[in-house]
């Protein structure tokens, strides 16, 4: 696979069949930096092929850890690290990977990583992790592109998060394990990964209670007292959510394997006042039926157990064929509307003003070029593309890459015409840009 290619998608076709979900991409790489705090051997399992993955692999590595990976199973193997740096060729293509500052600072005492990169959709600033973790007892520095923090040794604190942020509230987690007492961190994020990186965590050796509430305790422990651990990553809810998105729109019948159901009851509350049927068939399986025509919702992006934000754009490409006006309001991040030029440019009726986006369900959408302009437009594209008469040809698929394992193995099991094939310059140059 190469980022040159392209995928071209021969819409109208209904979904149907069995799909099993990967390992949460946004998990896995939180756990691979806090695998950093222990000098123990650490497996992780049900772990999904993606480039993010590998450009996570490449921070871990680049800090001394051996690591493979095969057949869904990666191995950090034994040992102390051999640098606290973290590069910005590698922390700049991926923000995730900006959680190895507090493991490096709670493990070594210091740290200095670069500031995170990703998909731009937004500021996403660092100043509640820089704040958490000076809380914590860390000296904190940001120059030339670079965070560096350093403590002799990290203390508990008491500490209120502005925002319920996942990013720092999993950063100053990693930090605190091995501080002195205890570590509270108040208004913190709920996600279901918080708490599979708390589970984590206390399966090396750490005290970490309250993680998928408000309240998160940490208590402090000694490094000898981390050992190494196997452990299995959670299933992938935004990749879930994704494929209940494309059953729905494409009038199909898909049952839906390897899930935590109710990681998602915000977003099967939303398709089945869409129109959808969702039937529990097991503790983790769920099969979505999608109605002849989509009835418009509005939807609002929430901190969890809300809408998340992380399924706005593929849930737009739905709101795009349902019959009525929808109205989208992006409450987490500022620019995360991508999508909406790309899905103009198939028919879709959108207007925009600021965070609000105002859907007019069109009939039919055509097939037409558009390309992935972050990872979630991109499943939008897909969504939109599997949903619409004609061809589409979806461009820029590295940001596809970064978040949906086999995609185009699983989608075509399933019943759809989808291919991804080597996409020439002139190709390329055909595709309109839009802002």
């Amino acid at each position: 696979m190469t980022s040159g290619d392209k995928l071209v998608i021969e819409g109208g076709r209904p979904l149907e069949g069995d799909v099993y979900i990967s390992g949460a991409k946004n998990s896995v790489l939180k756990l691979m930096a806090a695998a950093l705090l222990t000098t123990g051997a650490v497996r992780l399992e049900n772990v999904p092929n993606l480039s993010d993955v590998a450009v996570m692999t490449q921070v871990v590595q680049s800090l001394g850890k051996t690591v493979s990976f095969a057949h869904g199973v990666l191995d950090i193997e034994a040992g102390a690290v051999t640098s606290c740096v973290a590069p910005y060729e590698l922390v700049s293509q991926m923000r995730a990977s900006f959680n190895v500052l507090g493991a490096l600072l709670g493990r070594y005492g210091e740290a200095k990583v670069s500031l995170p990169g990703g998909c731009s959709i937004g500021k996403r600033g660092v100043d509640l992790h820089v704040k958490g973790l000076q809380a914590l007892g860390a000296e904190v520095l940001i120059e030339h592109g670079y965070v560096e923090a350093r403590a002799q040794q990290l203390h508990g604190a008491k500490i209120l998060l502005d925002t319920p942020s996942v990013g720092a509230t999993e950063n100053i987690m990693l930090a605190a394990v091995l501080a002195e007492g205890a570590t509270i961190i108040s208004n913190a994020a709920r996600e279901p990964e918080i708490e599979d990186l708390a589970n984590f965590l206390n399966a090396l050796g750490a005290d970490v209670s309250g993680a998928g509430t408000h309240e998160i305790v940490i208590n402090g422990v000694r490094p000898d007292q981390l050992h190494g651990v196997s452990y299995s990553v959670m299933c992938d809810r935004i990749e879930a959510g994704t494929f209940m998105a494309a059953a729905a729109g494409t009038r199909g019948q898909v049952v839906i394997h390897r899930i935590t159901p109710q990681h998602l009851d915000f977003v099967m509350a939303k398709l089945s006042e869409m129109g959808a049927d969702i039937q529990l068939l097991g503790p983790t399986t769920v099969q979505v039926s999608g109605p002849q025509r989509l009835t418009a919702q509005n939807l609002v992006t929430q901190p969890y157990p809300g809408f998340p934000t992380d399924l706005q754009a593929p849930f737009m490409s739905l709101l795009t064929i349902a019959e009525g006006t929808s109205i989208v309001t992006e409450t987490i991040y500022e620019n995360r509307f991508k999508q909406v030029g790309e899905l103009t440019r198939m028919g879709a009726q959108i207007q925009l003003e600021g965070d609000i986006a105002v859907v007019t369900g069109v009939e039919k959408l055509s097939g037409a070029p558009v390309q992935a302009h972050d990872l979630r437009a991109g499943a939008a594209m897909i969504v939109a593309g599997l949903q619409t008469e004609g061809e589409t040809e979806i461009h820029k698929l590295h940001h596809i890459d970064r978040g949906y394992e086999r995609v185009v193995e699983k989608l075509k099991a399933l019943g759809a015409s989808i291919e991804r094939v080597p996409a020439d310059d002139s190709e390329k140059k055909q595709v309109v840009e839009t802002p």
